[in-house]
């Protein structure tokens, strides 16, 4: 095979790696904590032709080489965990983190998942669930009765009983946080696991130790912006494109050479 065929190949692949995240970006704009992610890519070996500082006499020295590269391959999909915008929803289970920060999930299996998305529930017991029944750790029950809950910015939850003016408090939400959010592990639903990359999660209260701070009645939206997004898009399109051409010059170029040999 031509050799700047199968460069085109590597970046055609590349396009379609990238239009599959700007996609996946998109169709996520309205998931309440998602964070956008985005391809990195890097540059294939390269045949060394000509050694670069090689002696090219005696006293003399090539000052360039000579270097074809191989084409480009995709290396990573990280998550960008930049804050996105704060609505309100009135909703008094529902909570937003502003700043650093991930909520505590307990998985079927007993491990803690980690998540931004703050759209919480009660279960039949009372206790604090996400959207898909999941219990918030440290687990936090609200009594039956409670007549209103109330979240405070450190992650204090107080209820008032029936005939008392005096809020109880029933629990704490504390937030987990890593050296690198980036090497954590997606596994969907808003969810996050630990993995060698991220390091050991540190909990702790909200507004503390740097981390941010719980607003109640509100959700933390998409980090995704579209105009942004729709650029990309087509920036990849009319990438993908050119390689094509790059493909069909190349093809255009051995039928010559095939036609006049």
């Amino acid at each position: 095979m031509s050799q700047a065929l199968w460069i085109a190949k590597t970046g055609l692949e590349a396009m379609q790696m990238r239009m599959a995240v700007i996609t996946n970006n998109l169709a996520n704009v309205n998931t309440a904590g998602y964070k956008r992610g985005r391809p990195v890519f890097a540059d294939l070996l390269y045949q060394n032709v000509r050694q670069v500082g090689a002696q090219s006499a005696q006293n003399a020295l090539l000052p360039t080489g000579l270097s074809l590269g191989t084409g480009v391959k995709t290396v990573a999909t990280e998550k960008v965990f930049t804050q996105g915008n704060i609505v309100e929803t009135a909703n008094p289970l529902d909570i937003a983190i502003q700043g650093k920060g991930f909520f505590q999930i307990l998985m079927p299996d007993g491990t803690i998942a980690y998540s931004r998305n703050g759209s919480f529930h009660l279960n039949e017991t009372g206790q604090l669930v996400t959207s898909s029944g999941l219990v918030v750790q440290p687990a936090i029950t609200i009594p039956p009765d409670a007549q209103n809950i109330t979240i405070g910015y450190d992650g204090t939850v107080s209820v008032t009983l029936p005939g008392s003016t005096t809020p109880s408090q029933v629990g704490t939400i504390q937030l987990a946080d890593f050296v690198n959010p980036s090497g954590l592990q997606p596994i969907g639903d808003n969810l996050y696991l630990e993995s060698a990359a991220s390091g050991t999660p540190q909990t702790g209260t909200a507004g503390q130790n740097g981390l941010g701070t719980l607003l109640q009645g509100s959700l933390e939206t998409s980090n995704v912006n579209v105009v942004e997004s729709l650029v990309n898009m087509i920036e990849t399109q009319r990438s993908y494109e050119m390689v094509s051409k790059a493909i069909q010059a190349t093809d255009r170029m051995l039928e010559y050479v095939n036609n006049n040999v």
